[in-house]
């Protein structure tokens, strides 16, 4: 029943977009639509000007469960270029809109970067217990689920930014060096971005910390930390995992858990009054990155600092 509403609901917004899209005004700038508001950002700052940019997951919902409205649709029958990142809603959806607009060029952001697995940190515990060797806790390839989140790595941005570069030289040579120079500049501000981290993260290298979502790997990974995550496969913890992290919180010492708006915080809660510490909510898919991201260096040094 599920999958035949599905069914019908996108034949719906199929006709409701064909007969609507002579309607659809296009201007002359590029029309651009991304999946998260990061993404927003980093297209802005090298299309400039020349291109209105659309994100598709709209703030305050969650990436792994966003549903497309019928305006989004519309608009995105008349695109240009969508920048996808590898969230859980594009494997849904992907195919959908390319059905509806035959001629939007689609740049997997993704291209030249080396993925992660999820962590989760039953598969990580077990894995160390067999090997009886705590350095297993680094090994990237316990879950078959890699992470989506890339953006929170500034490197990774920066691999991100020239993809986005080529795309835009290439959909549009006449503005070619345009685009390079404001790749350039966002270029030095990622550059002044890392390091800040380095400032922050750096006493803190080897450290662990406790987080409800895995969102942060790639962060860790660049800077020399280690996120545990509550989240089990994307699920909340049943009482024995939950137990097990508690334990292994109490362990090492950990006094904070890293929480997001996007996802409910009541597992973290509870961990939270067991162990004696606190929840602090950082946000990951804020739209001025350069700011959110200083902010995330500041609140994680002050964090780890206490523990």
């Amino acid at each position: 029943m599920k999958k035949f509403i599905t069914l019908t609901l996108t034949l719906l917004l199929a006709i409701l977009i064909s007969t609507c899209t002579k309607s659809i005004e296009k201007s002359d700038k590029l029309d651009i639509f991304v999946s998260v508001l990061p993404q927003k950002y980093f297209v802005e700052r090298i299309a400039g000007d020349n291109a209105n940019v659309q994100v598709m997951v709209l703030p305050g919902h969650n990436p792994a469960t966003y549903e497309p409205t019928p305006s989004q649709m519309k608009e995105i029958s008349v695109a240009d270029i969508y920048f996808r990142i590898g969230v859980p809603f594009e494997e849904t959806w992907m195919k959908k809109l390319i059905q509806l607009n035959q001629e939007l060029l689609v740049i997997d952001t993704r291209e030249g970067i080396s993925l992660r697995s999820m962590d989760s940190f039953i598969i990580l515990q077990e894995k160390m217990s067999s090997n009886n060797d705590k350095e297993s806790f680094q090994d990237r390839n316990l879950s078959h689920q890699l992470d989506p989140h890339i953006w929170l790595s500034p490197e990774l941005v920066k691999i991100q930014a020239q993809t986005i570069c080529t795309a835009l030289c290439g959909y549009d040579p006449a503005n070619s060096d345009y685009y390079r120079s404001n790749l350039q500049s966002f270029l030095a501000d990622l550059g002044a971005l890392q390091q800040y981290f380095y400032k922050h993260l750096l006493p803190h290298t080897q450290k662990k910390f406790l987080v409800f979502h895995p969102s942060w790997g790639y962060l860790a990974d660049e800077f020399g930390l280690m996120q545990i995550p509550i989240q089990v496969e994307g699920k909340t913890p049943t009482p024995k995992q939950l137990a097990e992290i508690i334990s292994f919180a109490q362990q090492e010492n950990i006094r904070a858990i890293f929480v997001q708006k996007q996802f409910g915080t009541s597992a973290a809660q509870t961990v939270s009054k067991t162990i004696g510490g606190k929840i602090v909510s950082i946000d990951p898919l804020a739209e001025n990155y350069l700011e959110n991201m200083r902010l995330i260096a500041d609140t994680f040094g002050e964090v780890l600092d206490e523990n």
